[in-house]
């Protein structure tokens, strides 16, 4: 009997979950601290994740395919939510930042050559009048 329990207690370290948090931990650290999520629903949970943002309640998990309420029943006092920036605003910024800066840039181009422009014109005058 106590062989017994020795082996059940080595080989059960994947019955008993771990916290995880859902918005930061990669595909493999879900798998391992969740029950009755594999690898392959756990690398579903990072992909939603990444397209749509993080994860800000239970009931959104279930937008993910193959996540349904019996699973988030089982882990659902080891599921924690961090507060991570959104992917899809923090890429929106990144491109009107970067839009921005191409405007400036053209905007500053254009000035330049207007100014250019004028001065050539200045020099062709004064030219003329001497």
């Amino acid at each position: 009997m106590k062989i017994f329990t020795l082996l059940l207690a080595i080989f059960s370290f994947n019955i008993y979950a771990a916290p995880v948090d859902i918005n930061k931990a990669d595909a493999k650290t879900i798998s391992q601290s969740l029950k009755g999520i594999g690898i392959i629903k756990a690398t579903a949970i990072v992909k939603y994740r990444k397209a749509n943002g993080a994860f800000k309640s239970l009931a959104e998990l279930t937008n993910v395919k193959g996540i349904g309420e019996k699973t988030i029943k089982k882990n659902k006092s080891d599921i924690r939510f961090s507060k991570v920036k959104n992917a899809k605003k923090t890429k929106q910024a990144k491109q009107v930042k970067k839009a921005s800066k191409t405007k400036k840039a053209k905007q500053a181009k254009k000035a330049s050559k207007t100014k250019k422009t004028k001065q050539v014109k200045k020099a062709k005058k004064e030219k003329k009048s001497k």
